[in-house]
């Protein structure tokens, strides 16, 4: 059942895993010792038949050690906002947040509300990078500006339309990443100003009559040269 749980037969019986909401649409309260696995951060897991609430699983993710220090570095290369968009419970994903410095969350979001909130979000800053990993990451990771899977952990789904995979899952290559991109494309641009300056130079040389061969030369090599030289300073960025 997307973004609700997984169902099976057993011994006969109907028997239901899923978020704590699924078992709430069956009649089932939380029980308080629920609601203190999630305000410690962990996700938890019903499982429950049409009768009774069986019990739960609590799982949580181990937070990268990096995260904090990559959510701050973000944030210093001028990224305007960090917004976590996740299926979790509000409360766990509220208890995560605060550990790594993310301080607007979205949770609870079924796959076709994260990509909602990606088409919001491009309605308020105009470009939105997404980070994702899972099937559930696809729609949202299709719909951003610039999609980046984690390459290792992601699946297939998340894999195929993003447009970045970073293949070690090391978070510290996405700053990395997003230094090279900017630094690419002001190159390009200075690149373009070189290569067609000189060809303008150039042209106005003609009009006196002062344009020789040596200067045409000069104007076709210097150019391919120029370009060649700035594109080279790409590899002087550290990671």
């Amino acid at each position: 059942m997307t973004g609700k749980g997984v169902t099976a037969v057993v011994n006969g019986m109907p028997v239901y895993v899923g978020s704590l909401g699924w078992a709430a649409e069956f009649g089932f309260a939380v029980p308080q010792a629920y609601e203190k696995l999630q305000e410690s951060g962990k996700s938890v897991v019903a499982v429950f038949s049409d009768m009774e609430l069986i019990g739960s699983v609590a799982v949580a993710d181990a937070i990268r050690p990096e995260s904090p220090a990559i959510i701050q570095a973000l944030k210093d290369m001028g990224i305007e906002e960090t917004i976590m968009l996740t299926g979790d419970h509000p409360v766990t994903a509220q208890a995560i947040a605060g550990q790594i410095g993310v301080t607007d969350v979205r949770a609870g979001l079924m796959p076709e509300e994260k990509l909602v909130a990606v088409k919001e979000l491009q309605g308020i800053y105009g470009r939105v990078a997404m980070v994702g990993d899972g099937i559930n990451d696809a729609p949202a990771l299709a719909a951003s500006s610039v999609g980046i899977a984690m390459g290792g952990a992601g699946t297939d789904a998340a894999l195929e339309t993003a447009d970045i995979a970073l293949m070690a899952d090391d978070l510290e290559k996405l700053p990395y990443t997003i230094r090279l991109s900017r630094k690419t494309l002001r190159i390009i641009k200075e690149n373009i100003i070189f290569a067609l300056g000189l060809k303008i130079i150039a042209l106005l040389l003609i009009i006196p009559g002062w344009l020789t061969l040596w200067i045409a030369i000069f104007a076709d090599m210097g150019a391919t040269l120029l370009v060649i030289l700035n594109a080279l300073r790409l590899v002087k960025i550290q990671k």
